[in-house]
Formats: structure tokens, C-alpha cells, sequence
């Protein structure tokens, strides 16, 4: 038998890996509390890496610590070492955020949010962590789509905010465009995630054939552990430079076939001539096509 560590295998024996074993990675996710944190954070432990979570609320014990990201000396101090928990962190997954729109003012919204990503962003750069996987959003891609995009399925070329929650992911991916150039090895990929379903949260699905379900996301979707698959698939893949991938099932969360979603929704808009009969309107052909992405999990 083999004991999986994160990107390595050592043989399994009754006791530590000998010294010339390599060590684990030793991972730091933000917003680890959340529903995709906490399928993250189970998805880089079974690959063998060391996570640490970082979050307002969370699991008491070794993997977890409390820290307010908003305060940027508590986000440098965390992200630099925490006594018991670790003294450097190899690669960070930046998940935390106000989650939508409407749990706090909308003003509120964007400037939690922002603050929040340039105190990670910025502390990473202090603290020499050059791989970085950052939680971006279809609604930085034309959500809640009233204004119907140029063309179906979307892809990462179409760039539009129409809320502040989709604003502030907008700010967010220019700032991490910019930021990777402050180092040579730097790598921040952001993952544009559609609505992350949760396993137990599938009986969501019993409206699928209502005309709107699903409207203001095209009708997408991601099961929460395909999308932690998404994230390791990015952080083993991790290059210097900046990449923008979206992450959605690659069927539609609608139960109409796809062409007759998009003309009831969209009419007029050019759809490809390859999108499969159930085939998501939010293109994932290129986290399919780069980082090799297969979504193991469908809602029928």
C-alpha cells in the first residue's frame, strides 16, 4: 500500500516517513468554515497536504485558527507563522467573502470583500507565498444576466459586474493581475465559480423544470466537491502568471435541453455549434482543456 501525500506517494509503514521523505505542502484556506471551504479543505487533507483553515468561526483544534481578515495585521501575522499551527505556508486558497449580495448593505458588500482579498493578496506577497488560488464568481461575468451576454455557452473573455458582490470580484482579478507581476515565480490563478451545491442541498433541483430555474446563473451549477477538485487541480498546475478558469458542471442544472433554455432566455444571442443537448450555457472548456477537469457529480 502506498500513503498519499499531496503530489508524492512514500510507502506506507507503521510510523513517520524517514527524514528524506518530502513533507507535505502546507496549505492555508481562507473561508474554510464555508461550503466550499469545508470540501476544500477535506479535498487537499486526502491528497496528503497540511491545511490550516483560516476563518471567523471553525473547527477548535490544530487544522483551524481564528483570524479577522479584515484587519490586515492579524492577516500578515497569520499568514507568517501561528505558534502550534504551522511556521510557513507553501500555497494559499482564498475563499472568504461576504458570500451575496443583500446580507449587509451593498456598499458594505463590495468593501468587506475587497479590503479582505488585497489584506491576502498583499500579505502573501509579504510572506513569500508565491502560489495563490483565489474564489472568484460568475458575477464577475454578467450576472443575474439582464443584459444578455454576446454569446452562449459564456467563457472567461466576457468581463461585466452588475452588483457590487460581482464588482468587487471584478477589482479583485484586476488586482491579482497586477499583484503577480510584483514577483517572478508568482502564480494566482482565479477560479470564476458558479453556485456551489452542497451534497445534502440536492432536493434544490426538485423545481429543474420550471422556465427560470436558474436564469441568473445560465442555468449552472457545481457540486461543492467538484469545485474543492478545481482547486487542487489549480494548485498542482500552478505556473507563474495570472489565469482566469471558469468552474461549473459541464451539464446545466435546467432539465430543458439547452438550445431551448437559451432561446427562451437569451433569444437571438449566437449559441455554439457544439454545445451538448444538456450542455451548461457557462463554458468550462477551458479548465477542461488546461487543468484537465472532470466533474464527477450530477444533479440527475
Amino acid at each position: 500500500m502506498t500513503f498519499q501525500y499531496y503530489g508524492m506517494k512514500v510507502d506506507e509503514v507503521d510510523h513517520l516517513p524517514d527524514s528524506d521523505a518530502e513533507v507535505p505542502m502546507v496549505i492555508a484556506v481562507t473561508g474554510s468554515s464555508g461550503t466550499l471551504g469545508r470540501a476544500t479543505v477535506e479535498r487537499l487533507r486526502a491528497g496528503g497536504a497540511e491545511v490550516i483553515g483560516f476563518d471567523l468561526a471553525g473547527p477548535a483544534g490544530a487544522g483551524f485558527t481564528r483570524v479577522d481578515l479584515t484587519d490586515y495585521g492579524q492577516t500578515l501575522d497569520a499568514l507568517l507563522g501561528v505558534t502550534a499551527r504551522h511556521e510557513g505556508i507553501d500555497a494559499l486558497v482564498h475563499l472568504a467573502a461576504i458570500p451575496v449580495n443583500g446580507l449587509v448593505p451593498d456598499a458594505a458588500t463590495f468593501e468587506n470583500n475587497v479590503r479582505v482579498s488585497s489584506h491576502v493578496l498583499l500579505a502573501a506577497h509579504r510572506a513569500g507565498i508565491r502560489t495563490v488560488v483565489l474564489a472568484s464568481s460568475i458575477t464577475a461575468m454578467g450576472f443575474p444576466f439582464d443584459v444578455a451576454p454576446p454569446s452562449l455557452p459564456v467563457d472567461e473573455t466576457y468581463t461585466r459586474a452588475f452588483n457590487t458582490y460581482g464588482l468587487g470580484k471584478v477589482v479583485e482579478e484586476a488586482m491579482a493581475a497586477q499583484l503577480v507581476g510584483w514577483h517572478p515565480d508568482a502564480s494566482i490563478t482565479a477560479l470564476r465559480f458558479t453556485n456551489v451545491v452542497a451534497p445534502e442541498a440536492y432536493d434544490t433541483f426538485a423545481a429543474a423544470s420550471e422556465p427560470d430555474y436558474r436564469r441568473d446563473l445560465l442555468g449552472s451549477w457545481v457540486d461543492a466537491r467538484d469545485g474543492a477538485e478545481a482547486v487542487a487541480l489549480a494548485l498542482e498546475a500552478a505556473t507563474p502568471g495570472f489565469r482566469v478558469y471558469n468552474v461549473a458542471a459541464p451539464e446545466s442544472g435546467n432539465a430543458a435541453p439547452s438550445r431551448e433554455v437559451a432561446e427562451r432566455w437569451f433569444p437571438g444571442v449566437p449559441v455554439a455549434d457544439d454545445l451538448a443537448e444538456f450542455g451548461s450555457l457557462m463554458s468550462t472548456r477551458r479548465i477542461q482543456d488546461e487543468l484537465g477537469f472532470r466533474a464527477r457529480y450530477d444533479w440527475r
